[in-house]
């Protein structure tokens, strides 16, 4: 007979495990764990494969529950994206700390409303901002600009050209300036190789061949518009600092050619004639004013030292005239005009050429008489430093400046405790009723070169120049310690 097991009471079942638990407790942990471990494993496969026929009762309350399978699936965490680990830029190099200031000397209230820049010309670093970006008027400073443009446009073997042509009447000369004002009336006057009238009335004379001169024309035509700036005051020709623009003209108009300051005429154009009449031995001839005849034979020409000479002695001296034919000179060989109206786009064009920033320029002038001209410091250190590295033709400019205590406008100037700047700063200065400044290259104490641009305006006076002076004797200390500060 097959035995039947016989069913427990669910208490006395438990109470034999329990019996057997303690009795046996190590071999019933492991049993326990092994028996966990399948629950958690696989609890589903587990319920499937109990031994004997599944009890109905059981297998209901079984479906009503959650399956081990699922109660043993964990919680579904979110993915997430790692933080990339930021990476360090690339190390700048390193920057000195500098120490040395020139903030004493700046807050001089002999500069008026003051501005200024200091750059080193090697680097290009603008080691100074004191509203260095802002355009303001130049005084003579802005012939560096004037120079450079005639440099680039016009070169520096370019000569200008006076003429005389036979007339249209027998014994009629036409005397056609060609913007040469340093032409002179006699055998010479302050400007350096200067052409002389003597000579090209000897040329006149011979080829008339004896025949007298019986009626002189001048042709000024090369130029045209106002002669005279309308911003500029009067007195700086009365005064003897400036002539009128004309083509046509000797000794700059001095009253004296051999002085730098010499009083104007009103007629520029007539006291030229006058000259020329009195050269050819012809003076009491009649002369007027005119065009010379198109195709008309040339009876002389005499010529201008060139541009690399004007250029300097422009500089040298501050000569208002002689930088005006310069700018007026280079705005024709450009196509710009022949007016002053037309110096405003010829100028920034050509020192454009360098690969200068001219955008915020405005120039109404070549000598810098005008309160209307903008410059800032900050573009006059960055053409200085092409003048100091003597770009394209620019060493013309550098060798031609003032020399601080030793040339031109530069001569009596640091001197005292400004003294150990002397020799070492070259520049150009600048001076007119509302401002002084001074612009150029500093080579420093401790070796290195830079260049600089101080403007004094408005509440200035003479006693301006000393304390530019001694600004840039501080910055000329510091050297490429100069801090911002």
């Amino acid at each position: 007979m097959s035995e039947t097991p016989v069913s427990m009471p669910r208490s006395a079942r438990l109470n034999g495990i329990v019996r057997r638990a303690r009795a046996h407790p190590r071999a019933f942990a492991a049993t326990a764990a092994a028996v966990a471990l399948l629950v958690l494993g696989g609890g589903g496969l587990l319920a499937g494969a109990a031994v004997g026929t599944p009890n109905p009762e059981n297998v209901a309350r079984l479906s009503t529950l959650p399956s081990a399978s699922a109660a043993a699936t964990p919680t579904a965490v979110p993915t997430q994206t790692p933080t990339a680990r930021p990476v360090p830029a690339a190390a700048l190099p390193a920057q000195p700390v500098r120490t040395c200031s020139i903030a004493e000397a700046a807050s001089d209230s002999r500069l008026g409303t003051f501005s200024g820049s200091v750059r080193n010309a090697t680097t290009g670093e603008i080691l100074y901002d004191h509203a260095g970006g802002t355009y303001s008027r130049t005084a003579s400073v802005m012939k560096v600009l004037t120079s450079a443009a005639a440099l680039a446009v016009l070169g520096p073997d370019y000569r200008a050209t006076t003429t005389v042509v036979a007339g249209t009447q027998p014994g009629q000369v036409v005397l056609v300036g060609g913007g040469d004002i340093t032409l002179a009336s006699g055998s010479s006057n302050i400007y350096p190789g200067a052409a002389s009238m003597l000579d090209l009335a000897a040329q006149v004379n011979a080829s008339l061949g004896g025949a007298p001169v019986t009626s002189i024309v001048l042709d000024s035509s090369a130029f045209s518009g106002d002669a005279w700036q309308p911003s500029w005051n009067r007195k700086e020709r009365f005064d003897g600092w400036s002539s009128e623009v004309t083509a046509l003209q000797v000794d700059g108009d001095r009253a004296d050619p051999s002085s730098s300051q010499s009083a104007r005429s009103e007629d520029p154009i007539g006291r030229a004639g006058a000259a020329f009449a009195s050269a050819l031995g012809a003076s009491g001839v009649p002369i007027s004013q005119g065009i010379a005849p198109a195709g008309a034979a040339t009876l002389g020409t005499v010529q201008s030292a060139p541009v690399s000479t004007m250029v300097q002695d422009a500089l040298l001296r501050s000569d208002n005239t002689e930088a005006e034919m310069l700018a007026r000179l280079t705005a024709i060989a450009q196509g710009s005009g022949n007016t002053f109206s037309a110096l405003g786009a010829s100028t920034p064009a050509a020192l454009a050429s360098y690969g200068l920033d001219t955008a915020g320029l405005v120039i109404v002038d070549g000598s810098g008489l005008s309160d209307d001209n903008g410059v800032s410091p900050n573009f006059l250190t960055a053409l200085f430093a092409k003048i100091a590295a003597r770009e394209a033709n620019l060493g013309i400019i550098a060798d031609g400046l003032p020399v601080a205590g030793e040339s031109g406008t530069l001569a009596g100037r640091f001197t005292g405790s400004n003294s150990d700047a002397a020799g070492q700063v070259i520049a150009k200065t600048g001076w007119i009723d509302t401002g002084y400044t001074l612009s150029g290259i500093i080579h420093a104490a401790d070796g290195s070169v830079l260049t600089f641009a101080f403007f004094a305006l408005d509440n200035v006076s003479d006693s301006s120049k000393q304390a530019l002076d001694t600004i840039t004797t501080a910055a000329y200390r510091c050297g490429n310690n100069l801090s911002n500060q």
